[in-house]
């Protein structure tokens, strides 16, 4: 007689055992019951299927059968077809997304996991297990706090040149507020960004960045001297919006956690629609990319409430690089290689060996300032020439051409008798 190998569970071994025991009647069905976590009803069941199969019929009758959701061979070869033609470089998530929404292919996102395994398009690798920190809970509001951070990347597929991609996110929503590919993670494009961001929402309360020489004074003296201010620093305390600086990436992890999401999807996304410039990558960003980000993304705040605030200042003169310089004795500021001769009439007047302040705006225009006041100059396109005389002592404003009548007080006898006579003394 040939003898049959059953294979179970230790689940089902232990289950076989106790039923055989009810058969056996040394315990009833409520014992069995109880032992088991099962109604009394489903302990008749086994019962009687053991005592019709023997041990077999502990088992699970759908055990060995193929499923009746598995899909067929064709099914399946048509849509490894898909993915190799035109998601081969895509992660499962973003795979699976654009076969339901692009070609209305229904499939679960785990059978398009392991497709891309079989078809060796994905590796299925494990996450690292990193450092445990614990989490910073959300601000309540909108405008509360952003995170503020560039990132340098590759992210024009088949172009050489790394690209700098500028991005703010909400700390309380988790939505983009700006995100913009610029030259670089230097001054003058940051103060674009934040120009723009406040002419679209208003003025945050805070910015939560990190310590890239833009946002920060790194040098050794500036510990002690906090009056040490970058450019960006003297311009977000003239509006009154704060920075926090983070002393690691992950204090600023939702900036960070961004930056991760966009190298994996934002990059292929681009690729797929094939830009390749940088003028269509912000058109890409702005008009598609965001608005989705934001809608899938984003979550519901604890407070409702919108607490930027409305901007009163100039933009243009709070977002430019200020530089102090001195007036020469021919009345000539020079600035960065530049010669910038002040015209001899000004809305105050101008000694010479005085301070001015020089500004460079976002656009590149040069403006000179004194006391709260803009200098009236003009380029001078070489060093040598000079278009006031040294002896002018100061540039006041145009003088009158008005002139005292002959009977004017000034013109008596006796008043320039005693002018001689004060200034005799």
């Amino acid at each position: 007689m040939n003898k049959e190998t059953i294979t179970m569970t230790k689940q089902e071994a232990e289950r076989l055992l106790i039923i055989n025991n009810l058969i056996e009647k040394r315990i009833n069905g409520t014992d069995a019951s109880k032992q088991l976590n099962l109604s009394v009803r489903q302990i008749r069941r086994l019962k009687q299927r053991v005592i019709k199969l023997g041990p077999k019929g502990i088992i699970h009758s759908s055990r060995g059968k193929t499923g009746n959701r598995k899909f067929d061979e064709i099914f399946i070869n048509k849509v490894k077809t898909v993915i190799n033609e035109k998601y081969p470089y895509f992660t499962p998530i973003m795979t699976f997304e654009h076969l339901r929404d692009e070609d209305k292919i229904e499939i679960n996102k785990e059978t398009v996991r392991q497709l891309m395994i079989d078809e060796k398009l994905w590796t299925g690798k494990k996450r690292k297990v990193s450092e445990y920190r614990s989490q910073r809970e959300r601000k309540d509001n909108f405008g509360e706090m952003e995170q503020f951070d560039g990132s340098y990347e590759h992210w024009l597929y088949g172009v050489d040149e790394e690209q700098c991609l500028l991005g703010s996110i909400d700390d309380a929503t988790g939505k983009i507020t700006q995100l913009q590919f610029e030259k670089s993670e230097g001054i003058i494009p940051v103060f674009s960004f934040w120009k723009r961001y406040i002419e679209e929402y208003g003025k945050p309360i805070a910015i939560y960045l990190d310590k890239f020489a833009t946002y920060k004074v790194n040098h050794k003296n500036a510990e002690d001297n906090k009056d040490m201010l970058t450019q960006f620093e003297k311009s977000a305390k003239e509006l009154d919006v704060l920075l926090i600086k983070a002393n690691s990436p992950q204090a600023k992890g939702r900036i960070e956690r961004l930056w991760k999401t966009l190298q994996t999807r934002l990059i292929k996304e681009m690729r797929y629609r094939e830009i390749k410039t940088i003028e269509e990558a912000n058109r890409f960003l702005k008009n598609e990319f965001v608005p989705w980000f934001n809608l899938k993304f984003a979550v519901v705040p604890k407070g409702k409430k919108d607490l930027h605030r409305k901007n009163n200042a100039n933009l243009e003169e709070v977002f430019s690089v200020k530089k102090e310089r001195t007036i020469g004795n021919d009345f000539v500021v020079r600035y960065l290689n530049g010669y910038y001769q002040l015209e001899q009439e000004q809305p105050l007047t101008v000694l010479k060996r005085s301070k001015v302040t020089v500004e460079t705006r976002i656009s590149g225009e040069v403006k000179i300032k004194q006391r709260g006041k803009y200098l009236n100059f003009f380029t001078l396109p070489e060093k040598s020439k000079r278009e006031i005389e040294t002896m002018v002592p100061a540039l006041t404003r145009k003088k009158s051409d008005w002139k005292p009548p002959v009977n004017h007080p000034w013109k008596d006898a006796s008043f320039k008798r005693r002018i001689a006579i004060i200034n005799s003394r």
